[in-house]
C-alpha cells in the first residue's frame, strides 16, 4: 500500500504543501499545465531551492504580477468577510466553484479542490456569525488560495497514494495580523477546521499553520497518528516563508505501509463496545434496528437474554464498532430503541486474517473461508450459503454436503 505521510512539526501551509509535495516528485510543469485549465491571470508559480536551519528543500512562491496585489495588513491565507471594505474584487464560495466546475481539470481534482474551499468557508462563516454565501475570498487571498488548494488536489492526484496519513498538527502560538486585525494564534477559522484532529501548540510564537494548510489536511488524510509504521521511499521537504527558532518546513514521505502486526503474527486494532438493556420493546422491532445499525457500519451486534430488577427479562443489545461511528451508533440507538441510557466502552479488537477461496470439490467449485496466523493457514471451513445451495440443488443432505466438501478442502490443503 502507497502512503503520504505528512510530518506537520512545524505545522501546514499552502505553499509549504505544494513545495513538500513537489520536492516528492510532482512535476512542477504539470502543476502549471493543470492549474492553467481554471483560466485565472495575474500570477505566477516560483519554484526554487532553499534551506532551513541546514536543510534544504523545494520553495514555493506564488507570485502575483499586478500593481498594488500585495496589501501586508492581509494574511494572504485569510478569507475576508463581506463587511471589510478594500478595493479589491470579491469572490465567494459560488465563484469559485463556477471557476472550478467551468474547468477541465478531472472530477477528483474539482471534487477535492471544492471539499477544501467549502471547510475554510464554513469554518470562517461560524467564526464570524455570518453564513458561507457571505464569506469573501478577497482577491489577493482568492489567486493564492486558489492556487494553493487546487493546486494541492492536482499534486496530490498526480502522487496517486493510497492512503494519506498526517502527524498531529503544530499550530504556533502568539498572536497574528490578518484582514479583522489582531487574532490570536491558531486563527479561529483554523482551530475550527481542524476540530476532532490532534493538534499541538506553543512550538514557536507565530503562525504556524494557516485555514487554508489546515483544510488541505482536514479534507484529504485519512488517519491523524504520531506512531505509523511505514517502510520509507522518499522525503521531500517543503520550505516556508518564514525564519523561525525551528525549521519552518514541511516534511512529506512516501512509503509503502506494512501489515500492522505484532509479535503474535495477528492484527490488533481499536473499537468501541457499545451496550443497553432493552425490558420494553415489542420484539419484532429488533430485525429493524439491527439491520439500521450494519448499515450504519456496525461491526458486530448481537443480543443477550437478562434478568434486570424485580427478576424482569430483559435483553441486552451490544454493538461493536469502529471508534469513529461511536456517536452515529450512539444516536441511532437513542432514537430506533425504546432505551434511555448507553454504555460505552474502548477495547481492543484481535483478528487473525482472512481471506475466501475457491477450491473445487466433488460438487464443483465452492468457496472457504480461510484463517492464517504468521502467514501460515490456521483453519478453515466452506460457506455455508454455498453448502446450502448445493443441497438444495442435487437434493443431498445438508449435513453430508458439508462433509463430503470438507473432506475434499482437507485433501488439497
Amino acid at each position: 500500500m502507497k502512503i503520504l505521510y505528512y510530518d506537520c512539526f512545524s505545522g501546514i501551509s499552502g505553499d509549504m504543501n505544494l513545495a513538500a509535495l513537489i520536492d516528492l516528485g510532482v512535476d512542477p510543469d504539470h502543476l502549471r499545465s493543470e492549474l492553467d485549465k481554471l483560466g485565472l491571470e495575474g500570477y505566477t508559480i516560483r519554484v526554487s531551492r532553499d534551506v532551513r536551519h541546514s536543510i534544504s528543500g523545494t520553495r514555493v512562491d506564488v507570485v502575483l504580477n499586478h500593481p498594488h496585489s500585495h496589501d501586508p495588513a492581509h494574511h494572504s491565507e485569510h478569507t475576508h468577510s463581506h463587511h471589510h471594505s478594500h478595493q479589491h474584487v470579491h469572490r465567494n464560495l459560488e465563484d469559485i466553484r463556477k471557476i472550478v466546475e467551468e474547468s477541465s481539470l478531472n472530477a477528483y481534482v474539482k471534487e477535492s479542490s471544492m471539499k477544501m474551499f467549502r471547510l475554510i468557508a464554513e469554518a470562517e462563516a461560524k467564526v464570524h456569525g455570518t453564513t458561507v454565501d457571505q464569506i469573501h475570498f478577497h482577491e489577493v487571498g482568492a489567486v493564492d488560495s486558489i492556487v494553493d488548494i487546487v493546486g494541492a488536489a492536482i499534486c496530490l492526484d498526480y502522487l496517486k497514494v493510497d492512503k494519506i496519513v498526517s502527524s498531529a498538527v503544530q499550530l504556533g502560538g502568539g498572536f497574528v495580523e490578518c484582514a479583522h486585525g489582531k487574532m490570536p494564534v491558531p486563527a479561529p477559522a483554523t482551530l475550527e477546521i481542524l476540530r476532532d484532529i490532534p493538534v499541538k501548540t506553543g512550538a514557536v510564537d507565530r503562525e504556524t499553520t494557516t485555514p487554508t494548510g489546515a483544510a488541505i489536511l482536514a479534507a484529504n488524510v485519512d488517519v491523524f497518528t504520531d506512531n505509523h509504521r511505514m517502510q520509507v521511499e522518499k522525503v521531500g521537504y517543503g520550505i516556508g516563508q518564514r525564519h523561525l527558532d525551528i525549521p519552518n518546513i514541511l516534511r512529506a514521505y512516501i512509503g509503502k505501509a506494512e501489515e500492522v502486526k505484532d509479535t503474535e503474527g495477528y492484527k490488533k486494532h481499536q473499537a468501541m463496545e457499545v451496550t443497553c438493556n432493552i425490558d420494553d420493546m415489542n420484539p419484532e422491532h429488533y430485525d429493524h434496528v439491527i439491520e439500521q445499525l450494519f448499515e450504519a457500519g456496525a461491526d458486530e451486534v448481537f443480543i443477550t437474554p437478562v434478568v434486570m430488577k424485580k427478576n424482569r427479562p430483559a435483553s441486552r443489545l451490544t454493538v461493536i464498532c469502529k471508534p469513529e461511528l461511536h456517536e452515529d451508533i450512539c444516536r441511532l440507538l437513542f432514537t430506533q430503541t425504546t432505551t434511555l441510557g448507553l454504555r460505552s466502552m474502548p477495547m481492543e479488537k484481535a483478528e487473525l486474517e482472512r481471506q475466501i477461496k475457491t477450491q473445487s470439490t466433488r460438487y464443483g467449485p465452492v468457496r472457504v473461508k480461510m484463517a492464517f496466523l504468521d502467514g501460515k493457514i490456521l483453519k478453515y471451513k466452506p460457506e455455508y450459503e454455498d453448502c446450502k445451495r448445493i443441497s438444495r440443488e442435487k437434493g443431498f443432505n445438508m449435513q453430508q454436503v458439508c462433509r463430503n466438501v470438507q473432506r475434499d478442502i482437507d485433501s488439497d490443503n
